[in-house]
């Protein structure tokens, strides 16, 4: 395995045309692949709208098998410029049972492994509880020909119980697809305090585990089809931090983008050997960690 993996991301605006989104998302892999990417991360939910700013029965008809169509037809993209694509679908497991899952699809096409999305927020514009059910897959990572990667969703970012389980399960990379933005109400203070927020805690998960860190987010504006609200708009900025929380590469906010950067391998086991975190753990103290609190 080569010392240096280039790495692409995929930062796109999305609206209601399924096709057109699909469209956008593999001309942004192609982009990717002809720059020499030999992995290619896509956002959360990026063939469709986010549809969880409110709630209706009807937007289950977007979810799909997996396999499936999207499968299917990022498979064969996967398969034809000879990488490996991570993408993010709308989980149909069974009638009644959906969950937002990330799909890791190898070089020759098929289907690596999945992940399911472990931590579903429940808040204003974000109302993912009502479509999603908590993965059931664990914090496992996905074996593939470029190494071990570690795929969480959107807001498990937030928690660094993840991003350790998945470090002490031998990834080498954490890769997270994300569609987060700014709710128009709030000031522009509150909105760079929030996106400042989002960008650090991810860079101290790629200290903490001495590993890279991916991250692709949707960008653009969507309006709240209820009217609840004044709707979303998500703010990109996806990028890539090396193992010292280092910021490699960084989409812009407002437009969508593709990243491609190249990932030292080498530099995350010099890194590790520097700064032996996972060697100093006491692991004999943490034992409430699995309590909701210690009252």
């Amino acid at each position: 395995m080569s010392r240096l993996l280039r790495a692409g991301l995929v930062q796109q605006s999305c609206d209601d045309n399924r096709e057109r989104n699909q469209l956008v998302s593999a001309a942004g892999i192609r982009e990717a692949a002809a720059q020499g990417a030999q992995l290619v991360l896509l956002q959360e939910l990026h063939s469709s709208v986010y549809f969880c700013q409110h709630e209706s029965v009807a937007l289950f008809d977007l979810a799909e098998a997996i396999p499936g169509p999207s499968t299917e037809h990022f498979g064969a993209l996967a398969k034809e410029l000879g990488i490996v694509i991570v993408c993010s679908l709308f989980e149909e497991r069974a009638a009644g049972l959906y969950h937002n899952t990330a799909v890791v699809l190898e070089r020759d096409g098929s289907i690596a492994g999945k992940y399911r999305k472990m931590h579903i927020p429940d808040d204003p514009g974000y109302y993912e509880k009502f479509y999603f059910t908590p993965g059931d897959l664990g914090f496992t990572p996905i074996d593939t020909s470029l190494g071990r990667l570690g795929v969480l969703v959107c807001w498990d970012q937030w928690y660094p119980e993840a991003a350790r389980m998945m470090a002490l399960a031998g990834a080498e990379l954490l890769l997270y697809p994300t569609a987060i933005g700014w709710n128009p109400d709030d000031d522009t203070t509150e909105q760079a305090r929030q996106r400042e927020a989002w960008i650090t805690i991810q860079r101290g998960h790629a200290i903490a585990n001495g590993v890279p860190v991916l991250i692709a987010n949707r960008t653009g504006y969507e309006a709240d089809p209820s009217g609840q609200t004044r709707g979303a708009q998500f703010w990109g900025s996806s990028f890539v931090a090396g193992p010292q929380g280092e910021l490699l590469a960084q989409a812009e906010p407002g437009r969508d983008q593709v990243l491609v950067v190249d990932i030292d391998r080498e530099r995350t086991e010099d890194v590790r050997r520097w700064w032996p975190f996972l060697r100093d753990r006491r692991i004999d103290a943490y034992g409430d960690l699995t309590r909701r609190f210690r009252d």
